[in-house]
């Protein structure tokens, strides 16, 4: 079975990098700074091997030409490895491993996605930071939809995503 032309390969340390992933030093305050001066939002995805849901999520949804440019066009996106070593920076200026901030940030589950907003108080951590956060694997649109939610700043509004969402699913049918 070919890949789609935007299907990510597996890295040394068994996670998918897809194109339109960035390689930093991952220090999220300047990840953010850096995704600003390019106009677009920050993510953060915590992945890890073997995972079949992320797996699904590259192979399936991710790959999608629609979802592939949207992301690509309007995301700066930082890959965490859920039980990495690897230094990240948290916007509170804690260091740690890969593995101790996804503990640090109460995330359990991969793939999970975290959403910035342009702006980051000071001394807040990714957790508190998130104007969203995505847990999981979902399907082509629902992808979809929450990317355009966080970069349309729906959770300003008192449109919740799943409201959106459910308008967005009865917008394409109709």
């Amino acid at each position: 079975m070919a890949l789609p032309l935007h299907a990510a390969e597996l890295g040394d340390d068994g996670l998918h990098k897809a194109p339109w992933m960035r390689d930093t030093f991952k220090d999220l305050s300047e990840d953010l700074e850096e995704a600003n001066a390019e106009g677009k939002r920050l993510v953060v995805m915590i992945e890890q091997r073997g995972c079949i849901y992320c797996t699904k999520m590259h192979e399936e949804i991710y790959p999608q030409p629609e979802i592939a440019d949207y992301i690509a066009q309007n995301y700066f996106v930082v890959q965490v490895n859920m039980f990495g070593d690897v230094e990240v920076t948290d916007f509170d200026g804690e260091t740690l491993s890969e593995k101790q901030m996804v503990r640090k940030w109460g995330v359990l589950f991969t793939p999970t996605i975290l959403f910035f907003p342009e702006n980051v108080e000071d001394g807040m951590t990714a957790s508190q930071a998130a104007v969203a956060i995505m847990p999981g694997a979902f399907g082509r649109q629902t992808t979809f939809d929450m990317f355009n939610w966080v970069v349309e700043k729906g959770y300003v509004g008192d449109e919740s995503f799943q409201k959106y969402h459910a308008r967005k699913i009865a917008e394409r049918a109709g």
